[in-house]
């Protein structure tokens, strides 16, 4: 979570704490793991609408972010476990804390061995059944690219868990259909492509998330409501003695800055557990729901969806910044789809992995379901009044996929958007009144590539 000095925020905290209701999660499900949510397809194999008459497969393309993976870093729990330590040394836990301390030192041994950030085993299960999954949508396709050995193209960001989840996707695919495995080209990395955060396309983007005082403001306003420190308090006192979390409080505890970072810290570690899964001794993930209840684990995801409304997806109404360079992704699959076209391109399918910071400005610039709606100034983001969720815009292994179809020289276009038949943006027309295909020129024209 972003913090920031109150000094940036006067401008406009007086504004936004009359504008931020304290109750801003609406009706959202009291469960929330914002962008850490483990991966579900949304729509069953057996239910999606048949091409329309004379209609083959000819390609297919997907963008997908790597699975469930550990934390980037076990800083979460060695910030809370020195707290814990001291508690326990001084008889200040409750029931629940006593069995908090061992539970995260559990977590942290599996990240550790696994490595952070790293791909967990939950996250090789959504991609092994991604991958069964798509062949089970496309089976004439497949058999297409096996029968006239064409490339299945593979890229990646180039990050050890894009890296992975390709590989284990890929090789899902071969095991399920050996005469694909000759087919798959090796992996190669494009982080302009598939990274553009960190590369040279994303440096105004950079700047904004450094620099912006608007940004600034605006999270801090957000955060720094009474409803988070009242959710931080409860969510301490389930682990540490009430005298003990003021002390929190109070400041006494050099390696914490407050209680709402003592409290967001075990939020952190609540939200990873479920990718965690299958490396725990009975290969369900730990219950760490027992320290946070539902209300404050909603509240806590709220604060995380904040931030990446914000910092990734459809921010201020009177910007771009977020999401305007996901363009060079969005051009990529219209150049692969145009390619196949033209003539000039062999490839039977085109695989990419990436990360919540490609995909949730991908889907902002798309339009998708979620990431419609950007936030004015003076109306900040809230379950209230916009649809956008982490858990449905980018939650692990989250993916985007165009499937192609011919029929002479007309050329159909379907969408799945994690692997639910999803429409295009707003004033794009499919072929018929509620088809999920569209023509390729008609693409080309609502998204502005008509020449």
């Amino acid at each position: 979570m972003k913090r920031v000095a109150p000094v940036i925020a006067l401008g406009l905290s007086a504004l936004l704490a009359a504008t931020v209701p304290a109750h801003a999660t609406g009706s959202r499900p009291l469960n929330s793991y914002g962008t850490k949510a483990s991966y579900e397809p949304r729509q069953s194999v057996r239910s999606y609408q048949h091409a329309p008459r004379g209609y083959v497969p000819v390609f297919t393309e997907t963008v997908s972010r790597h699975g469930s993976r550990a934390a980037t870093s076990g800083k979460d729990g060695d910030l809370i476990l020195g707290l814990w330590d001291q508690a326990a040394r001084e008889g200040l836990l409750t029931s629940a804390g006593r069995r908090f301390g061992p539970d995260v030192r559990t977590l942290l041994a599996a990240m550790d061995k696994i490595g952070y950030g790293n791909l967990s085993g939950r996250g090789r299960q959504e991609l092994r059944g991604a991958a069964a999954r798509l062949e089970q949508r496309l089976p004439d396709l497949f058999r297409r690219i096996a029968q006239d050995s064409e490339p299945i193209d593979v890229v990646n960001s180039g990050e050890a868990r894009a890296v992975a989840s390709g590989n284990v996707f890929t090789d899902a695919l071969a095991a399920d259909d050996p005469a694909l495995k000759p087919l798959i080209r090796p992996a190669r990395t494009e982080r302009d492509l598939l990274y553009f955060h960190k590369s040279a396309g994303g440096a105004a983007y950079r700047d904004y998330i450094d620099h912006d005082q608007r940004l600034a403001a605006t999270l801090n306003s957000i955060t720094d409501q009474p409803a988070t420190r009242q959710a931080a308090r409860r969510v301490l006192e389930r682990i540490f003695a009430p005298a003990f979390v003021q002390r929190v409080a109070d400041g006494e505890f050099s390696s914490i800055a407050s209680d709402v970072d003592a409290a967001q810290a075990v939020y952190n570690l609540y939200a990873i557990a479920p990718a965690m899964s299958a490396e725990m001794p009975d290969g369900r993930a730990l219950p760490m729901e027992r320290y946070i209840a539902p209300r404050d684990a909603a509240w806590f995801g709220y604060l995380s969806d904040a931030e990446d409304f914000y910092e990734k997806g459809p921010g201020f109404a009177d910007s771009d910044i977020t999401y305007k360079m996901a363009d060079v992704l969005l051009d990529d699959f219209f150049q692969q789809v145009e390619a196949k076209r033209d003539g000039t391109s062999t490839l039977g399918a085109e695989l990419r992995f990436t990360h919540a910071e490609e995909i949730i400005p991908l889907a902002a610039l798309m339009g998708l379901p979620g990431s419609t709606e950007a936030a004015t100034p003076d109306r900040p983001y809230t379950y209230e009044d916009n649809t956008w969720r982490g858990t449905s815009v980018a939650p692990m292994a989250a993916n985007i996929q165009w499937d192609v179809f011919r029929k002479g020289d007309t050329y159909l276009v379907r969408m799945l958007y994690n692997e639910k038949e999803t429409a295009f943006k707003q004033g794009c027309r499919p072929v018929s009144k509620g088809s999920a295909f569209y023509d390729l020129n008609e693409l080309e024209r609502c998204f502005g590539r008509a020449g």
